[in-house]
């Protein structure tokens, strides 16, 4: 009798131990942000991301997300994932470019792909395993974190007129952008967001690009430099969240499911929101500062952009067989969909204004 009983509660304990309440295990990460915990709507994705993950995991799965306030090496991230320190990161690909420079093509290159355009190349053209392998070698998987859209192509004290204006003209624009810009004749430089507007008031500098309404309302640009010029350098800027790979290849597959999930929608709902957001800050900055001029680079100007940012891409395709793989399927999926772009939204547009007219 004693030996069934036994038996049985050995049994029963298996079961439990089987069953899905018993054999949860609690999970407990740390995230690091590039930004501060109040830089929205970039802060918002990793924020969100670790409520869903905590709510579809009843508990059992958390992550506690610190701003660059808390750790104090913003652009330490993908380091601090590599190493441990952190079990995942959120930042921005196209800081790693002096590491590894394809990586650029995962935040968002000049005269790239716009947003729709580069989630369908990751998600159903081959962008996730580019990024899969190329992030690879710093032992972190890569997944999209976040678009800002179209960002703006920066605040200008004085117009911009011809070529000729650009020589010596002093701005903080960093990435590639920062090096087309270089070679028409401009002093880029690199300055830290908090230090942004004394820079722009004091004339150390005489230009500088953030992002787009939504954020740089808030940063008050519009006050010093009336000139707002629209965007060719970071079409479809893609933020990113970095998952240390060994800390991700030990988690149960109901969680690698919930964090994935969690970090895709997450991702969607931070483009609604920065979208949501410059709609509503372009229509106070318009209201309450009438005299900002938004403009576009003239044609000449353009032109010059592209011709350099092209042979910035081919000589670093030349030395690079990774940069040369990635930017090969980018073009090639950029030109297939680029035509639908036109034939759908671009002429949906621009038939809706016409009829304003």
């Amino acid at each position: 009798m004693k030996s069934s009983i036994k038996v049985l509660l050995f049994v029963t304990m298996l079961t439990l131990l089987a069953s899905p309440a018993f054999a949860a295990k609690k999970v407990r990460w740390k995230l690091a942000m590039t930004w501060s915990s109040t830089l929205t709507p970039f802060a918002s994705a990793p924020i969100k991301m670790a409520k869903m993950v905590e709510e579809m995991s009843g508990g059992d799965f958390t992550i506690r997300v610190e701003g660059s306030e808390k750790h104090k090496a913003a652009l330490g991230i993908l380091d601090m994932v590599k190493g441990g320190q952190y079990d995942i990161g959120h930042s921005a690909s196209y800081y790693w470019k002096g590491k590894e420079m394809s990586t650029v093509f995962f935040c968002t290159v000049p005269f790239g792909m716009n947003a729709d355009e580069q989630y369908a190349w990751f998600y159903y053209g081959g962008g996730m395993e580019l990024m899969e392998e190329t992030f690879a070698k710093f032992k972190v998987l890569s997944f999209p974190g976040g678009n800002s859209g179209v960002q703006m192509g920066g605040w200008f004290k004085k117009e911009i007129n011809s070529l000729a204006d650009l020589k010596g003209l002093k701005m903080r624009i960093p990435g590639l952008a920062g090096e087309v810009f270089a070679k028409l004749g401009v002093n880029v430089t690199n300055i830290a967001p908090g230090e942004l507007y004394t820079s722009l008031d004091r004339g150390t500098i005489d230009a500088l690009e953030w992002v787009g309404p939504a954020m740089d309302i808030k940063m008050g640009f519009h006050k010093i430099a009336p000139y707002y010029y629209t965007g060719w350098h970071e079409p479809a800027t893609e933020l990113q969240f970095i998952v240390n790979k060994r800390k991700y290849d030990r988690l149960p597959d109901n969680f690698k499911a919930i964090l994935k999930a969690a970090m895709k929608a997450s991702s969607m709902d931070m483009y609604i929101e920065n979208f949501a957001g410059s709609v509503d800050a372009w229509s106070k900055m318009k209201s309450e500062y009438p005299n900002i001029k938004v403009k576009q680079f003239p044609l000449p100007v353009l032109k010059a952009m592209k011709k350099a940012a092209d042979e910035l891409y081919n000589s670093y395709a030349a030395k690079d067989a990774n940069f040369k793989k990635v930017l090969e399927s980018q073009r090639a999926y950029q030109k297939k969909a680029r035509e639908w772009s036109t034939i759908s939204e671009y002429n949906y547009i621009k038939m809706s204004n016409e009829l304003k007219q």
